[in-house]
């Protein structure tokens, strides 16, 4: 009795026990079929596990701080050369620039170059320059209107690598020095004409040293880098004077200057030695005392300026004008459309027009009127160039 007493206590905790083991087992199969149906991933031995990499700072930060340091220097260099009048200074400034915004920033911190990113955010809806970008375009030009152009001489990169190699300076005749000197603005005029038309950045295509800067770079920018600094042992600064774009802004700013560097009138003996001992022929000789000139000499000289200078600008509008077909082909979709064209001549039955190709020679044909007009208006703008010239070389100084 007391065997059939235990029985029967002990039942429902053996009832209870299998129903637990029941119910286990079914969660147990319920996890193994789970994970047979949604299996883990099985990588191959090839298979490198990413680590976990700490964020950056952001990028606008170091972009702050190479702004800094380039209005630094430009401000440290106007200090030496208006206020402290200090050659070594000067000199620092200079190896200083070089090493960090050429060697280091691989001159990319390029003012020079900026002169494209303005223009094509100007005539392009879908592209936006930067802030930084805008201001590296705009610092030059501002200092240029207080202190002259003390970022040409102390500051840009371009130049600073010029002056190492100086060695035997001469001096250019004036007539040739005066010719030369107009290559810039059609060079200026051609960079802006390509930028706004979405062909090409001609500045960053073919800076002559900025292969030295990144060590790298096609052999013919390399060769072409050579000659420049090659001819800089005996002509200063060939690319700061004949065929620098920016240049001409920061020439035109000078012009509205407050402030520029001069010869010190206390201390100056009027030996004259320093006009020939300039590299750089920036030292202006003094203006002469008042010539005598007969009137009808002058109203004759003006009267010929008269006829000649609407001669100068038609014909150099037109020159503009004719050349725009030529220049709107280092456009890649107008050369693509000329390559089609060939072909067509070339094999008419192979030759099949789709939406797209019809598409891409509307735009090509765009692209040239673009360059059609604005070649109209570079003729136009080198004519009045030439015109000024003349004028100025004309005129006697007061």
């Amino acid at each position: 009795m007391l065997s059939l007493l235990k029985i029967k206590n002990l039942q429902p905790i053996k009832n209870s026990f299998q129903q637990t083991t029941v119910w286990v087992l079914f969660f147990s199969a319920g996890i193994v079929s789970a994970a047979d149906r949604f299996p883990r991933p099985e990588f191959d031995t090839m298979h490198v596990v990413p680590t976990p990499i700490i964020p950056q700072p952001s990028a606008d930060f170091f972009r702050l701080i190479d702004f800094s340091v380039f209005v630094l220097a430009i401000a440290v260099a106007s200090y030496f050369i208006i206020r402290k009048r200090s050659r070594v200074g000067v000199v620092a400034t200079l190896i200083f620039s070089l090493l960090y915004f050429g060697f280091y920033k691989t001159g990319c911190i390029c003012a020079v170059g900026s002169v494209q990113n303005i223009t094509l955010a100007i005539f392009s809806q879908t592209y936006q320059v930067s802030w930084i970008i805008f201001a590296i375009f705009a610092t030059p030009i501002i200092f240029t209107l207080f202190f002259g152009r003390t970022f040409c001489s102390s500051v840009c990169p371009l130049g600073a690598i010029q002056d190492v190699f100086i060695l035997k300076p001469i001096k250019v005749p004036d007539w040739l020095e005066d010719l030369l000197g107009l290559i810039p603005y059609l060079y200026l005029g051609l960079a802006i004409l390509f930028a706004a038309t979405k062909s090409a950045f001609l500045i960053c295509r073919y800076d002559p040293f900025v292969g030295f800067f990144r060590l790298s770079g096609s052999i013919e920018m390399i060769f072409f880098g050579f000659a420049i600094l090659l001819l800089g042992v005996f002509v200063a600064r060939p690319y700061c004077r004949y065929l620098c774009p920016y240049g001409v802004l920061l020439r035109w700013a000078s012009l509205f200057s407050r402030r520029h560097l001069s010869i010190t009138p206390d201390k100056c003996v009027k030996c004259r030695l320093c006009e020939n001992s300039c590299p750089f022929g920036a030292i202006r000789k003094p203006a002469p005392e008042k010539i005598p000139e007969l009137r009808e000499v002058g109203v004759r000289r003006l009267v010929k300026l008269f006829i000649l200078a609407p001669l100068i600008l038609v014909a150099f509008t037109f020159f503009g004008r004719i050349s725009a077909p030529y220049m709107s082909k280092i456009n890649p979709k107008v050369a693509i459309v000329d390559q089609l064209i060939k072909e067509t001549k070339q094999s008419p039955e192979l030759t099949r027009v789709t939406p797209l190709s019809l598409k891409l020679i509307k735009r090509a044909t765009e692209i040239r009127g673009n360059f059609l007009f604005g070649g109209t208006l570079l003729g136009l703008f080198l004519g009045l160039v030439v015109v000024c010239k003349l004028i100025s070389l004309s005129v006697y100084p007061a």
